[in-house]
Formats: C-alpha cells, sequence, structure tokens
C-alpha cells in the first residue's frame, strides 16, 4: 500500500510542477519578454528579419550607442504624460474600491443577517445585472450625462464602475458573512454593543480576509477598466489603458508601439506588488468563501 501511495504521490508532485511549468511558458514568458523588449527600440522589438535583434539589441545599439534604451519610458511618462493617467487611475481605483467595499459590507450583513426570502431574489437580481455587457450598461449613462454636461469627468466615471461592480462585490461578501455564525452577533449585543458596534468590533475583524480578497477583485475590475473608461472620460482625463491605447494610433494618427509596450510594463507591475502583499489574505479570504461552516 505504502509502494502504491508513493507512486501517486510522485505522479502528482510530476503533474504540478509540469502545470507550473506550462504556466510560466504561457503567462509568464510572455510578460518578461515584454519587459526586456521595452528597453529596446521598435526596430528591434518588433524585427521581421530577425527575432534575436530583441535580445541583442543590435538597431538599439546602432541608434542610441547601448543594448539598452529608456526611451520609451522616457516618451511614455514625460512627454505624453504616462502619469497624469496614472494618477487619474489611481483616483478612480481607489474611489471605486473604498465606496464598493463600505456599500457592499453594510448590504451583505444586512441581507446575510435577514432571514427573509427577499434577500435570494435581491441576490439573484444582483447577479443578472452583473452579467449584462458592460458597454450594455454604459449606453444606457451617455444620454443622461451629455444632457446634464456631466461626460468627461471621473466622479461619473466612478458612480458607472461602482455600479457595475456592487451586484458582484454585495454576493460576495455576502457569502463570507454567511460563514461567520450569528452567535457572535448575539455574544456582543448581550455585552452591550450595539448592531453596528457588533458588525464593526466583532465581525469585520473576523472577516478581514474576505474584505481584501473582495477588495481585490473590486480593484482589478476598476484598473483593467477599458469600455467604460474610454466611453465616459474625455482625452484630458484619461486612464492608463485608454491611454495605452492611444499610444498604438489610428488611420489618421501614427502612433508609438514603444511608448505603449513601456507603458503595458508600468501599468503591469503594480499588480505583482498588490498580489505579493496580499497574497496570505487573499488565499484566507477564499479558502473561507469556499468552505462554509
Amino acid at each position: 500500500m505504502s509502494s502504491i501511495a508513493q507512486k501517486r504521490s510522485t505522479r502528482l508532485a510530476v503533474f504540478s510542477t509540469g502545470f507550473v511549468l506550462l504556466w510560466l511558458l504561457i503567462a509568464a514568458v510572455p510578460f518578461l519578454w515584454t519587459l526586456w523588449g521595452s528597453f529596446k527600440v521598435q526596430g528591434d522589438f518588433f524585427s521581421k528579419s530577425d527575432w534575436t535583434y530583441a535580445i541583442y539589441g543590435v538597431r538599439t545599439t546602432v541608434e542610441t550607442g547601448g543594448a539598452f534604451t529608456g526611451n520609451g519610458y522616457w516618451g511614455a511618462w514625460v512627454e505624453q504624460e504616462f502619469w497624469r493617467a496614472t494618477l487619474n487611475t489611481t483616483i478612480v481605483v481607489v474611489s471605486t474600491v473604498v465606496i464598493s467595499l463600505t456599500l457592499g459590507t453594510l448590504g451583505g450583513y444586512a441581507l446575510a443577517r435577514s432571514g427573509f426570502r427577499y434577500a435570494f431574489w435581491i441576490l439573484m437580481a444582483a447577479l443578472v445585472f452583473r452579467a449584462m455587457p458592460h458597454i450594455t450598461l454604459v449606453s444606457g449613462y451617455l444620454l443622461p450625462f451629455f444632457q446634464w454636461n456631466l461626460w468627461g469627468h471621473l466622479p461619473t466615471t466612478i458612480i458607472v464602475l461602482v455600479a457595475i461592480n456592487q451586484p458582484f462585490t454585495l454576493w460576495m461578501l455576502h457569502s463570507f458573512f454567511l460563514n461567520i455564525p450569528k452567535d457572535m452577533d448575539e455574544s456582543a449585543m448581550v455585552d452591550g454593543c450595539t448592531r453596528f458596534q457588533a458588525f464593526r468590533h466583532v465581525i469585520i475583524p473576523v472577516m478581514w480576509p474576505g474584505v481584501i480578497t473582495t477588495g481585490l477583485f473590486s480593484f482589478l475590475l476598476a484598473y483593467n477598466d477599458f469600455a467604460v473608461t474610454a466611453m465616459l472620460l474625455s482625452q484630458e482625463n484619461q486612464t492608463m489603458v485608454p491611454k495605452i491605447a492611444s499610444f498604438l494610433g489610428t488611420t489618421q494618427v501614427e502612433g508609438n508601439v514603444m511608448f505603449a509596450v513601456a507603458a503595458v510594463v508600468s501599468a503591469t507591475a503594480p499588480l505583482f506588488m498588490l498580489v505579493m502583499f496580499f497574497q496570505r489574505q487573499i488565499v484566507s479570504g477564499l479558502t473561507a468563501g469556499a468552505v462554509k461552516g
């Protein structure tokens, strides 16, 4: 029996290692290649004659005098003011996450503790609303925003992103609250706490990993959004994703692809740092949401 178990354990280890290597090949290698290429000129990174130019920087050396160059980053951040798009993205993302989590925790807690059947139908309606394409929801906002002269501003975009994200936030946090026994609320209120004090001082600290996990998903929604921000924001208030798209140019305007490559690397790096910083809370939150009891 021990030999059979050892063989299964070996097979599982081989399968797991192979899966990780496949993931690295599919996901990590393209990013590392883009990171490397962001320090080259366009003639090297997009060379059709010899792909090794992107490795050795043949044309980069000819044009700049070195195998690496930061012209792409200088052009994106300084010449094209990508820093402004980064600032706008920070405002939109932080506002969306804070508002979504505030409303989601209050609403999710109320639905989890209500005990009424209408809570289920509210959550079902929320999921249907969340499943709708973003472009459909944005189209409904365009006319009133134009009529009331609200188009192009950051607050209106934040409102739309919160409206899109709130059903998902409400559903996730409701699931986390269901995993917390009601006895904790009752014990806190027996000790003299009000319902809100029990929620704030007892329940929230227990489900903090769930709040972090939900906040991360809300962050990714706002951070990676293109449809909403591209349609509702003016050129001066662009966030990072529409700004990167503008670097590629159009049929009428010539773009600079290396600016886009440098901006993509700049926009991706914070995501790695965020996940690494909150990895313990994310794992705890996902585990708490998956196991009920």
